[in-house]
């Protein structure tokens, strides 16, 4: 074999082993970052009291119990659109003091008493919230209700 023959070999064989090391890598941390996605979403777990005077729009409930630490209790979630007669179909705020809020929508059946509850994001300690949570009534003390579901900080 000539010396450019060989030369030109190890040349193309250093090449692919860098091509081949820059796809492992590459490969590792995008599973790295996936897996990082799927570990911040957590479980959601809270009640809110909703004994004021519930059903007009701008109405709004007070959370008891949160275990998201921005959600603290006393924190609120405003409802914008009126209650109908069988249901609860409004976009909503979660209120966790100034400057931190979050958006969502919620749909809730009288007749079942459960629903479903978004929040799509925030600002100031909110900034970046996603949540998804099955609403239920309490079933023993009334105007209380269970949010259970999962959310996660996109930032």
């Amino acid at each position: 074999m000539s010396t450019l023959t060989r030369f030109l070999a190890r040349f193309f064989v250093v090449v692919a082993t860098i091509l081949s090391l820059i796809a492992l890598v590459s490969s590792v941390s995008a599973g790295a970052q996936r897996s990082r996605s799927l570990q911040a979403t957590k479980a959601f777990h809270a009640t809110k009291d909703c004994s004021g005077d519930p059903g007009h729009a701008g109405f709004f409930c007070t959370f008891r119990s949160s275990n998201v630490k921005a959600i603290k209790r006393g924190s609120k979630i405003f409802y914008f659109q009126a209650a109908g007669k069988t249901s609860l179909d409004s976009d909503t705020v979660v209120y966790a003091g100034r400057g931190n809020v979050a958006a969502g929508h919620c749909l809730l059946g009288f007749k079942t008493g459960e629903g479903l509850c978004t929040l799509s994001d925030g600002t100031g300690t909110l900034t970046g919230f996603h949540a998804r949570v099955r609403v239920t009534a309490d079933k023993a003390i009334p105007n209380l209700w269970h949010w259970n579901g999962t959310y996660s900080f996109r930032r």
